[in-house]
């Protein structure tokens, strides 16, 4: 009998590891010669990855294999300055959405357990806020220890997942749990991983991206905006099965799989777009609209007017607001706003979650180039109704993203 497999919009199998970063640990045990296969087969469901070694699982398998299945330079020394310049510990860290450790040595577990970071691996791990996954893998009589259950109880209990072991023939001829599961039952696990079913049914309408207003038919008004927030929410609400639709302005990125994508110009096209959207469930306004336009769009480039030195006067005029407007129709849905603002984030954050009549608003220091727009990160602060601020540290735009659809889930089912 074969094995069902989801299809996406174009008949093509889903990959649910597609642009995951994984951190794979290879810890000190014969099964380490499955990392090999184990890359594969996470790079077969699109998930990129880099591999960190101890010193004993390199005694195992190369890190020249490794690197050249991953495609990138395995990493081994918690002090290693070539590594720190390129991507150092906590780079790693930050940089994971899973930290997959397969094989999961007796001696690795237990320092797992007890917070020791004493190499590059147990460090990462200490200093991610990504999920971390354990694979097992030892003799039978080692996994059955106590210490080694009281350690392992401990890992799950601080919501580590773990995968196996299997029962089977081991590499020493004894036969019993504590053999490593196969590759393609960790890729499979990993990906499970990623299934958070929180808005299974609904319809998700997200904005992204900035929108232009046209001066002449050459010349525009913009902002920074580059989309990647806008598009990291709608790729996370598909993980959480939801129907998406992503009305977006002007910008550079690839639809997200099983993605409804709608590209409009200007704020005005916008708002027709998510009028003809609705109904929704949720509506995720995370798009830089312009509040102004021209009042009147040349038909022909604007000259210079050599008789006046003084400049160009353009009379401007006020843009629909569109999250006001969706906000507060009869069939209003869940509605979260974003603001981006350079100072006083959370005084005028709350300001517009109250004149807009929002359920949430995700306040946005643009003004921090590390977090602001165009970044591949990002930091935010969520207010709910009775002025209460969640936070979100530092992260990818694309955990922040998996993070705030997670909570955004949970207080819809609390309505």
């Amino acid at each position: 009998m074969g094995v069902a497999c989801s299809l996406d919009q174009k008949g093509r199998p889903m990959q649910r590891l597609y642009r995951k970063r994984i951190v794979l640990g290879v810890g000190g045990g014969i099964a380490a010669y499955k990392g090999a296969e184990l890359v594969r087969r996470l790079r077969d469901q699109g998930a990129e990855v880099r591999v960190v070694m101890t010193r004993g699982g390199a005694e195992f398998i190369t890190p020249l294999t490794m690197q050249a299945l991953s495609g990138h330079p395995v990493h081994m020394d918690l002090l290693d300055p070539a590594a720190e310049a390129a991507m150092g510990h906590i780079e790693l860290a930050k940089w994971a959405d899973l930290i997959l450790i397969a094989p999961a040595t007796a001696d690795l577990i237990a320092r797992l357990a007890q917070g020791i970071a004493n190499d590059l691996l147990t460090t990462i791990v200490l200093a991610t806020d990504a999920t971390v996954a354990i694979a097992p893998a030892m003799n039978q009589a080692m996994w059955r220890d106590p210490s080694v259950q009281a350690n392992t109880r401990l890992l799950e209990e601080r919501d580590f997942r773990v995968f196996g072991p299997a029962s089977g023939s081991q590499a020493c001829g004894d036969v019993g749990l504590g053999r490593m599961l196969e590759a393609n039952d960790l890729a499979q696990l990993a990906a499970d991983c990623f299934q958070r079913l929180t808005l299974t049914g609904k319809h998700v309408l997200i904005t992204a991206g900035p929108t232009q207003e046209n001066i002449d038919p050459v010349r525009y008004i913009t902002n920074h905006s580059s989309g990647k927030m806008g598009f990291a929410l709608a790729e996370a609400a598909v993980e959480a099965g939801a129907r998406v639709t992503l009305i977006t302005g002007p910008v550079n990125l690839a639809t997200p799989d099983r993605v409804t994508r709608v590209d409009v110009v200007s704020a005005r096209d916008m708002l027709a777009a998510c009028e003809a959207a609705i109904p929704c469930d949720l509506f995720i306004a995370s798009a830089a609209v312009a509040d102004y336009r021209p009042e009147v769009i040349a038909p022909h480039k604007l000259k210079k007017d050599p008789t006046n030195g003084e400049g160009l006067l353009l009379q401007m005029v006020r843009n629909p607001d569109i999250l006001a407007t969706i906000a507060t129709r009869p069939d209003r849905p869940f509605s979260v706003g974003f603001a981006a603002e350079t100072e006083h984030l959370l005084d005028y954050a709350a300001r517009k979650l109250k004149d807009k009549n929002l359920d949430l608003i995700v306040a946005n220091d643009v003004a921090n180039p590390s977090i602001g727009f165009n970044s591949e990160e990002n930091a935010c602060s969520v207010i709910d109704r009775a002025l209460h601020a969640t936070l979100f540290a530092q992260t990818s735009k694309a955990k922040i993203a998996r993070q705030l659809i997670t909570f955004i889930a949970d207080r819809m089912n609390q309505v």
